[in-house]
Formats: C-alpha cells, sequence, structure tokens
C-alpha cells in the first residue's frame, strides 16, 4: 500500500456530496485546534457538546477550552456511557438539553464520543429546530472509520438497533488520533472490526496488509493512521455513489445482519459491543456464503483466523451469556433495515474482497445455518 498521509500534516479526506461536502480531517492532537477549525465554518456561533461521561472526563475540557479561544460559546449536555444511551428517553433529554442552551438554526451541534454519541447526537440535530448543523469528533475507532462518516443517526428500539433515525451528514469530521491511545484494548478491537470490513468488501490488498500490519495498528503511529485513512477514503468513496443507501451503500453492512441480531439479542449490553457483533457476523457472512456454494472454505477460514488473531469473537458461542434461539434470532433478522417486504437481504462473499448484495435470500437456509452455528 502507499502512503495516504503526510505524517507531519493531518490527513483529508473529502467527502463529495455537492452542497453538502466536507472533510474528514485525521490525524494526532487535532482537538487543540478543534475551535478554529469551526469559528471558520460558524464564527461566533453557539456549539452544543453532546458527549458521554467517560469521555467528558477525558477530553471535554480542551473541547471546551479549544471552542471558547476561538469565540465560540459551548454548552455540554452529557449522558450515560454505552448503547442504552440510544433510547427515546436519552434522545429526549438530549434535545431538552440543546433547546434550554438555545441552540439555534445557524449554530452547530458537536458530537463527542464513539459510535453511540455520534448517532444520538447527529439524530438530535437532524430534528432540532428541523435541522442544525453538526460536527463529528469521534473518539473510539470503531466511530473514526465508520459511523462518523455518511450522515447515519438514529437510535434504536426494542424491536433492533438503528431502527428510528435519519440521514443527516456533519458538515466536518475530527478524527483526532491520540484520542485513541486512552481507548481500553477491548474497545480498539471492536473498532477494529470494522477496518477489517473494508478490506473484506472490495479491496482484497487492503486486508492483506492488515494482515502484516494488524500489531503496528494497535500500536498507533503511521500504520495506525494509514488504516483510518484507508477506511474513511472507502465509506467516502460509497457514501458519494450511494449517499441514502438505496445501491451500493448497503456493502457497508457486511456483518450487520448476523451481528445486529446477536447484538439485540444480547440486550445491547456490554456482554457484546458492537464491532463485537460485527466481527461475529462478519464470520458467518463468509461461512453462510460457504454454506451456499459461493465461497471457498479457506477464505472463511481465513478471515476468523484474522479476527482471531486480533482477539475478536468469531462464533455464537464466544458470546458469553444467553442468546434467543434460532426462532429468536430469525425474529431479529427479518427486523433489519435491509430487509424488503419480507425478504432477507444479506451481505455475501464470492471470496475476501468480493462482497455483493444478495437480495431474497431463503429463511430457510439461513435458519439451517444458524442451528449449525449453534451447535
Amino acid at each position: 500500500m502507499s502512503a495516504l498521509h503526510d505524517i507531519e500534516a493531518p490527513t483529508v479526506v473529502p467527502v463529495g456530496l455537492g452542497a453538502r461536502a466536507y472533510d474528514i480531517v485525521i490525524g494526532p492532537g487535532l482537538i487543540a485546534g478543534l475551535g478554529s477549525r469551526i469559528a471558520a465554518l460558524r464564527p461566533g456561533a453557539r456549539v452544543g457538546i453532546v458527549t458521554d461521561a467517560n469521555v467528558a472526563e477525558r477530553h471535554l475540557a480542551p473541547v471546551e477550552a479549544s471552542l471558547k479561544e476561538a469565540g465560540l460559546t459551548p454548552s455540554t449536555v452529557t449522558v450515560a456511557p454505552g448503547e442504552g444511551s440510544k433510547s427515546f428517553a436519552t434522545f429526549e433529554a438530549v434535545l431538552d438539553g440543546l433547546l434550554a442552551a438555545r441552540i439555534e438554526r445557524r449554530d452547530l451541534v458537536l458530537a463527542l464520543g464513539g459510535g453511540v454519541v455520534g448517532d444520538l447526537a447527529g439524530f438530535a440535530a437532524a430534528t432540532l429546530r428541523r435541522g442544525v448543523d453538526f460536527v463529528q469528533v469521534p473518539t473510539s475507532l470503531l466511530a473514526q472509520v465508520d459511523s462518523s462518516v455518511g450522515g447515519k443517526t438514529g437510535i434504536n428500539s426494542r424491536h433492533g438497533k438503528n431502527l428510528i433515525g435519519a440521514f443527516h451528514q456533519p458538515v466536518l469530521v475530527l478524527a483526532d488520533t491520540d484520542a485513541l491511545d486512552t481507548l481500553p484494548l477491548r474497545e480498539f478491537r471492536a473498532g477494529y472490526a470494522e477496518v477489517a470490513k473494508y478490506g473484506l468488501i472490495d479491496n482484497a490488498p487492503f486486508f492483506e496488509w492488515l494482515e502484516r500490519k494488524w500489531r503496528e495498528v494497535f500500536a498507533g503511529g503511521p500504520a495506525r493512521i494509514e488504516a483510518i485513512a484507508t477506511s474513511c477514503a472507502s465509506k467516502a468513496d460509497v457514501v458519494a455513489r450511494d449517499e441514502f443507501e438505496t445501491g451500493d451503500r448497503a456493502l457497508l453492512n457486511l456483518g450487520h445482519t448476523f451481528g445486529h441480531a446477536l447484538e439485540a439479542g444480547a440486550g445491547f449490553s456490554q456482554r457484546l459491543l458492537h464491532g463485537e457483533a460485527v466481527a461475529v457476523g462478519m464470520a458467518q457472512a463468509f461461512r453462510f456464503s460457504v454454506s451456499q456454494g459461493l465461497c471457498a472454505g479457506q477464505d472463511a477460514e481465513r478471515v476468523a483466523a484474522h479476527l482471531r488473531a486480533v482477539g475478536l469473537p468469531t462464533r455464537i458461542a464466544d458470546i458469553p451469556g444467553e442468546l434467543p434461539d434460532t426462532d429468536g434470532l430469525m425474529n431479529l433478522i427479518a427486523q433489519d433495515k435491509k430487509v424488503s417486504r419480507g425478504a432477507l437481504t444479506f451481505i455475501l462473499a464470492r471470496g475476501i474482497g468480493q462482497s455483493f448484495i444478495a437480495r431474497d435470500v431463503d429463511p430457510a437456509a439461513v435458519r439451517a445455518f444458524l442451528e449449525a452455528e449453534r451447535q
């Protein structure tokens, strides 16, 4: 792979969406200059920061200081950490806090945190006063390479994950890679699943690079920035082609149909982080592809072997605690957003880097596969 960045300066990945185009800025130490970047977009604006208690402890003070130094007026709404905050109750509390802070349509919402905060804050921004611009400052690997880019925002329902939301593009994504140094190893691993996903979708050379370089990605430095920039460039390209997921943007959901069902079955809890669910789901998508005669068994084993090597789960048996039975998992899969008029859609694979959208997948085949997976 050729380097995508100059380590002396931030990497900038553009997301080409015409009037809604924006930049993803990637590099170390970016939070310190956050205020000047936002002031260039909205001089003198109020900035409603949405964050969680854990992230606030580590990063809120420098963010607020940078905003104030640039002549901006910050106010903060803090939510509880974890997937449980993607709820109607927390959504209402965030909106109430932003309204109390008098965030107006020419102001900004700033999402400071991981994927949960980004989804929640983005959805709040999409609905506040019928739409307020927002900035993503992702502090987890998963958010930096996936959820902060592309404008998908939303909350969960008891019926499933991300079933309520809106497409609302940010006006800037600022990925400070120094923020990743404070992540627990388990959280970093979970985010890495989304990095591997980009290789498995359509970039076999990137997956091969990750097989060689993953230890350097975990250690930090140039390889980490390289992996983040490559992932963001891949996602930006897909989003520019298919902003509202009417076509091949669905490829970005590799592993998510199985994974979301498992995540919901685990109660959106610390038992199974989103990235861990995606890891199991991707391994399952490749094994299911093998069962349907679409993919070579050695490719599925290679995928699982890499995910296991970095410490990620690859099978239902790796998930602690009880999960719904096969009927229960099938019911959760039926709530997936890619389901159309009851027909199941999966992202399957003909090989590494050869994923495709499979429509009208036979539910009986999925049920039989899940039964075999539980043996």
